[in-house]
């Protein structure tokens, strides 16, 4: 398992144990990481699990793809270039230690 930290908007830290080859949103929604409401299931429509990355001790992440780029100028509440949507991370053993702010705003 990898190790992934969120920061919910109170500022409560949040570690859960992810599952390698799964997006990052269903581990974060498991354990009901406050903020991550994945309201389209991962299809990265609706920016409803929209972090800021914080941390990657293992490395850059890969790039966003075009729709979700687009997801998040579009739907996300104060993108930044550090936003992502975390249906669209994949867990690796890369990605563990990783920290993520959780954005507010839906």
């Amino acid at each position: 398992m990898v190790q992934v930290t969120f920061i919910e908007a109170d500022g409560t830290r949040r570690t859960v144990e992810a599952r390698e080859g799964e997006p990052l949103m269903i581990s974060a929604r498991n354990i009901g990481v406050r903020g991550i409401v994945a309201e389209c299931g991962g299809s990265a429509m609706c920016a409803t699990c929209h972090c800021y990355v914080i941390e990657t001790p293992g490395g850059d992440l890969p790039a966003p793809r075009a729709d979700e780029a687009d997801t998040i100028e579009f739907n996300a509440n104060e993108p930044r270039e550090n936003s992502r949507l975390t249906c669209q991370i994949m867990v690796t053993p890369a990605l563990d230690g990783a920290v993520f702010q959780v954005a507010t705003g839906r």
